[in-house]
Parts: structure tokens; sequence; C-alpha cells
């Protein structure tokens, strides 16, 4: 009997503090997580009201903080591309747009990471299978949405600045044509690391961007497999963007597509490349492979600035970026754009790699080139080449064979298109 006693006196408490919610004590501040409950594949997990636990700013941090990372592998997901009609895509890339605004600010980087959520999260079957749907799911209640700015009257009180909307709307169409943000994985929630949700607990903590902390669904639901639905492109209006975006005014009416200018204004200052050390003339850089090919020019154009010579070599792969001049051969078959400029010439010119960039006027592509030689080897060539008869002859006539003299090196400075891939003609 006392044994039995004895055993029940230990298993019970042990039983309780392992079944029991997990109680963290925070800067004298008693925190209640609940148990973490891995839903099994045969149960669609629920998607919970966004409430959260009472606690300080400064006391979240700290609790947040102690909240390890998983250990588990994090993939990026898949690469998604809208589809539907052309006021479906307005909508959705306009909701999408609004969301990165108001939930990441006018930061690029952060607004890459919270479009990612919302693809995320339309693939998954627990959610809304609309970009917008995604948005504004809960919208309609005053608490407890999935994105707060949506029910927290953000939309009426904070407005945002043309140049600001036209940042964010080319960033929301970036993410819906491919651009992927590898580094929150298949994440589907996320919070501001100054509040603690009921939620956060039963999720997995995977990724940090700024002050954000990004979790996905423990077990199978978490797994790329489960990221398997059809989304649709029946996106709904929402009269709430119709401020911002005459794709929400209803009637059919869709907002005009993002320019050229638009995509390239949307590229912050930091986002411009820099020249060659030692060369203030020179640029070699990766460019976005995402960013519209028209746009390419602008983006040259918005880096050299007011310099009157500027050459600006682009590549798409960053691995096959060079870091410093002469090019080789390689480097020259991979680049996928160039510009040059050179205002004392009166040359202004942009080629495509057309073997990538399909281009309406074949003067716009590059053709292969070898670099020009270095002017002393130039300088040491034979005095005269003789153009052999059989490459010019002409049936029936025998024609004397022509010594032509060897270019001298020119006295003015190298021609516009030296070390650049050549137009095609």
């Amino acid at each position: 009997m006392l044994l039995v006693i004895a055993i029940v006196a230990i298993a019970a408490p042990a039983l309780l503090v392992h079944f029991g919610p997990r109680v963290v004590v925070v800067h004298g501040h008693i925190v209640r997580a609940p148990h973490r409950h891995v839903v099994p594949k045969a149960e669609l997990p629920p998607v919970e009201p966004v409430t959260f636990q009472d606690l300080a700013p400064s006391d979240a941090r700290a609790y947040n903080a102690g909240v390890p990372f998983s250990t588990d592998p994090n993939p990026a997901a898949r690469p998604f591309h809208l589809s539907g009609t052309l006021d479906e895509q307005a909508r959705a890339t306009d909701c999408m747009a609004a969301a990165m605004l108001y939930e990441a600010g006018d930061d690029n980087e952060g607004q890459r990471a919270v479009g990612q959520v919302i693809i995320n999260r339309v693939r998954h079957p627990a959610f809304p299978k609309t970009i917008c749907g995604v948005v504004f799911q809960g919208s309609e209640r005053s608490t407890g949405c999935q994105f707060t700015f949506t029910c927290d009257g953000a939309l009426t009180r904070h407005g945002w600045r043309p140049e600001q909307w036209a940042r964010a709307r080319a960033q929301a169409a970036k993410s819906l044509g491919g651009q992927v943000y590898g580094a929150v994985g298949y994440a589907t929630h996320y919070h501001t690391d100054w509040v603690v949700p009921y939620w956060q607990s039963s999720l997995d903590k995977v990724a940090a961007v700024h002050t954000h902390l990004f979790f996905r669904w423990s077990g199978w639901w978490g797994t790329p497999p489960a990221f398997n639905r059809t989304v649709s492109p029946d996106e709904p209006v929402i009269p709430a963007l119709a401020y911002y975006s005459d794709a929400h005014k209803g009637g059919g009416v869709f907002g005009p597509p993002l320019t050229v200018e638009a995509v390239v204004a949307a590229l912050a200052p930091e986002a411009l490349p820099s020249p060659l050390p030692g060369d203030p003339e020179t640029f070699l850089v990766t460019i976005d492979p995402h960013l519209p090919p028209d746009s390419y020019p602008l983006f040259a154009t918005r880096a050299c600035g007011d310099r009157p010579r500027c050459k600006v070599m682009a590549w798409t792969d960053k691995a096959r970026t060079p870091g410093a001049m002469p090019l080789d051969a390689g480097q020259i078959d991979t680049m996928a754009f160039s510009y040059m400029r050179d205002r004392t010439y009166h040359y202004d010119k942009a080629l495509w790699n057309c073997a990538t960039f399909k281009r309406p006027d074949s003067s716009e592509c590059m053709k292969t080139q070898v670099l020009l030689p270095p002017k002393e080897v130039v300088n040491k060539a034979p005095a005269a080449t003789t153009i052999p008869a059989a490459t010019n002859n002409l049936t029936g006539v025998r024609r004397k064979p022509v010594s032509i003299p060897t270019p001298t090196a020119p006295a003015t400075p190298a021609t516009p298109e030296s070390h650049l891939p050549q137009e095609s003609h």
C-alpha cells in the first residue's frame, strides 16, 4: 500500500507537468503556452484567430528570444505563378501589395517575407484559395482577423504615398510571378517579436526577418507535400481597397499593368549596384531575373546616373557574375545584358542576349565576340596581310592577290564597343 501511494505521489505531478500547459515566468509574469499538438495528416489543422498573451513588449521579446528555432530542414518553397484574367491578376496583386505595406512597411526584404507567407497559405488547404481571400480572412470581425490591418481600422487611419504603393505593387507582382523568398521556407504564420500569440507554441519557429518571427505547422502539415492545393484565380473585390486600387472598385475595372518605370522605381536605392573598385565607369552586376527584360536599360541608366561614360554588364546568375575586368569568353557568352554610354561619341546602346531574351529587333541582340587584344599585341602584328585569291574568286576570272596594310592603333580613344558583345547585323 505504501509503495502504491509513493508511486502515485511521484507519477501524478510528473504527468501534470508533462501534459499540462507550459508555464514560463518572464520578468515576474506567468506566460501559459498550450501544449504542442501535432495535427495528424488525416485531420486538417485549425486556423486560430490571432489573440495575444497579455505581456508588455519587453516581456514578449524576452519570451520570444527563449523560443528555439526548429532544427528540422527548412526548404525553400516552389515558385508561384499567378493565373487568371487581367482584372483577377490586378486584384490579387493589389491585395498582396496592401498586405506587404501594412505588415512590413516600405521595406523590400520584409515585404518579400510577408508575400511568401501569403503564397504558402493560398497553396495550403487550411486557408482560403485566393490571394485576396487569404489576406482578408476574418476581416469581417473586429478582432481575430488573420492580418490585423484588415480589421483594426489601419486602412482608413494610415495612408501610403504613391511611390510607396508603386514599390509594394511592383514587389507583389514579382512575388506572384515566380520570385521566391527562401529564408522563410514553408512558413504559414508570423508575428513581431514584441507580441506572443497563443498559437505560437503549437508551431515550429523557422526564421527571423528583422523584427518578425516566422513559423510553420509541426508534423506533416508543415512539409512541402501539404502545400498541394490548386489555387483559384477567382479573386474577390475588396471594397476597402478601392481608395488605392482601381481593380477593387467593382464593375470588372482593372488597374493598368505595371509599367517598366514603376518596376524599376520600386528598386530601393540600396538595390542599385556599385561600380568596380578603381573604375567608376564600369559595372559588373547580377540583375534580378524577375525584372521584365524591357526594364534592364532603365535599370542601367539609373546605375550610371550622370556619368558621361558608363558601361554596365549584367548576368542573371550571381555565380556567373565576374568581379573584375577583363572578361573571358565564358563570361561574355553567359552575359544577359549590356549597356554602353559615351556622350563624347553620342553613343547610347543597350543589347540583350537573345538566346535568353527574345527581342523584336535583331539589332538589339548581342553576338559572340572575342575580346580585343592589348594594344601592344596589335602593334606587333605583321606589316601586311595577304588575302588568298581562293577567297575572292569569280568563275573564269583570274585576280591578282591584294595586299592590305595592317591598321595602326588609333590615336583617339577606343571605340565604345571595346570589350562589349556586339550587336548582330
